[in-house]
């Protein structure tokens, strides 16, 4: 007994493996991934002609799943915790459903929602196979999902690729497109490789601490010892390198425009809103939670990236033309990687003035998703009869369907930040505070000088709704040139309304988003 008393003892003293799960903190995450399995078992034994009903098992699976967060609201759960009298760090979690989490997990899972209702249409007319498609998608909401409430580098790094991996599927999702199958091979390339800095990263962050979790990991990299310290700095620099490509910052975008187009338009409106959210969440909490000792370094590190982000991708959208085929997708997309530079304005100034600055980014990030959505669903309304999908093809809009146009006006001067956009305009006011509030006078210039030229593309496109539709001199007066009616699904319907009511509320209410701004998501 006496030589088995130090192996007795170090076994009481070591921390616990038994967890208790808090079943209610993990629900949102739980539900969208057991109904993605529930569709992919289904379409087993669902006849063909009754395939539609896997599309609304989905919506009504991450209706729910949203629907979980309001008993969360309070934002004080965890689990999956370091357990045990010997744990240094009692309050080391891997799961923490805060205030931030709940917030991002509400983007993502209202962004798949929309997403979902747009792609009941689709799925059907375009002859895609429906259980494949709908359990990639609940799969991929639900990484993405539980990406927000990660605390440790190890359930980051697999929500992360939870998040991306069913999204290649999803982008070439078409069989037979050649544009689908170059888009998804460009998408596939580009992550695995961001995959794989960000592994390597986390590894030497790992042999640098001893730890994955992200407090441990902020504390011990503050203690790291001189011959580690160069390894630990690598490892940061190399975890950043790989977010920043899921981010689609400069010059890691270069997948962006190809994949929007090649892929499946609601897809394509996933990835600009919740693909984004993902990375820039990942790169909130390694930077913020686990990286603040090293902010010296990937502080001025990301506000030269959210310079050259936001002015290569307003460049770039001043460039498309109006009769290019794919054009209006293209300029949707270099706006996105624009708005990322926005977005990634308060994360580098959390570097210099604290970890409130982030709540400019969620309250960006919110209203950008809502009204990004919108376009997309618009396009996808009008891709109906004009599936090419130029700028052109806007010409008139209002004539034809003048809720639609109104709709993606608002949109469009919401993603601009000009009047009745206020939703937007307070988003841009409230980033550029934080620039100035952090000291980056010269950042917050750089992106006034942006928000000015994207001005023209948003308001050029604006102006197409309202013109008189373009008509062919040879088949003027005769029922040829009138373009054909086609009645609109109600589910693009749907997702319409929905985030014109979301943008509109948040222009009439803009304290629901922006009281994120001011004070800190995270619990000190």
């Amino acid at each position: 007994m006496t030589v088995l008393q130090p192996l007795v003892t170090a076994a009481a003293d070591a921390p616990s493996l038994v967890q208790s799960v808090d079943w209610l903190a993990i629900a949102p995450v739980v539900i969208t991934a057991a109904v993605g399995l529930l569709v992919l078992v289904a379409d087993l034994f669902v006849p063909e002609h009754r395939k539609p009903l896997l599309g609304w098992i989905s919506v009504a699976g991450l209706a729910a799943a949203t629907a979980t967060l309001l008993p969360l609201r309070a934002g004080d759960r965890s689990t999956f915790c370091l357990t045990g009298p010997g744990t240094a760090d009692p309050a080391a979690c891997s799961y923490a459903a805060d205030h931030f989490a709940l917030v991002v997990q509400f983007l993502v899972l209202g962004g798949a929602l929309v997403t979902a209702l747009l792609s009941v249409t689709t799925v059907r007319e375009a002859r895609m196979p429906a259980g494949e498609y709908w359990f990639l998608l609940l799969s991929s909401a639900a990484g993405a999902a539980l990406l927000p409430a990660s605390r440790d580098l190890a359930t980051l790094i697999v929500a992360l690729e939870v998040a991306s991996l069913p999204a290649f599927a999803l982008v070439g999702m078409r069989r037979g497109d050649r544009l689908s199958s170059e888009a998804a091979l460009k998408f596939f390339l580009s992550s695995v490789t961001a995959t794989a800095v960000s592994l390597m990263g986390v590894s030497f962050v790992y042999a640098a601490t001893g730890s994955l979790h992200l407090t441990q990991v902020a504390e011990r990299l503050g203690h790291v010892p001189g011959r580690l310290d160069t390894l630990a700095m690598a490892g940061v620099a190399l975890t950043l390198v790989g977010f920043a490509f899921k981010t689609a910052a400069v010059p890691f975008h270069f997948w962006v425009p190809d994949t929007y187009v090649g892929a499946p338009l609601p897809v394509a409106g996933y990835l600009s809103v919740i693909g984004k959210a993902v990375g820039f969440t990942g790169l909130i909490l390694v930077t913020v939670i686990a990286f603040p000792t090293y902010s010296d370094v990937w502080g001025p590190a990301l506000a030269v990236l959210a310079a050259l982000t936001m002015t290569l991708g307003n460049a770039a959208a001043l460039r498309q033309s109006a009769d290019r085929p794919g054009g209006a997708v293209r300029l949707l997309a270099w706006s996105s990687v624009g708005q990322a530079g926005y977005l990634l304005v308060p994360i580098a100034a959390a570097a210099y003035a604290g970890r409130d600055q982030i709540g400019s980014t969620v309250a960006y990030a919110l209203m950008y998703a809502a009204v990004n959505l919108g376009a997309f669903a618009v396009a996808a309304l009008v891709a109906r009869t004009k599936p090419l999908h130029r700028l052109c093809d806007y010409r008139g809009l209002y004539a034809e369907s003048p809720l639609a146009a109104l709709a993606l006006a608002f949109f469009l001067l919401c993603l601009a930040g000009l009047p009745p956009g206020i939703i937007g305009l307070f988003a841009k006011v409230t980033v550029f505070r934080s620039a100035v509030d952090a000291g980056l006078g010269w950042l917050a210039v750089v992106m006034a000088v942006n928000v000015v030229v994207a001005l023209y593309y948003y308001l050029r496109w604006t102006t197409l709704l309202f013109r008189a539709p373009d008509v062919d001199p040879a088949q003027e007066g005769t029922q040829e040139g009138a373009q054909p009616r086609t009645r609109t699904p109600w589910p693009v319907t749907a997702a319409i309304v929905l985030t014109a009511a979301t943008a509109l509320l948040l222009s009439g209410a803009p304290q629901l988003v922006l009281r994120f701004a001011t004070g800190s998501l995270f619990p000190l």
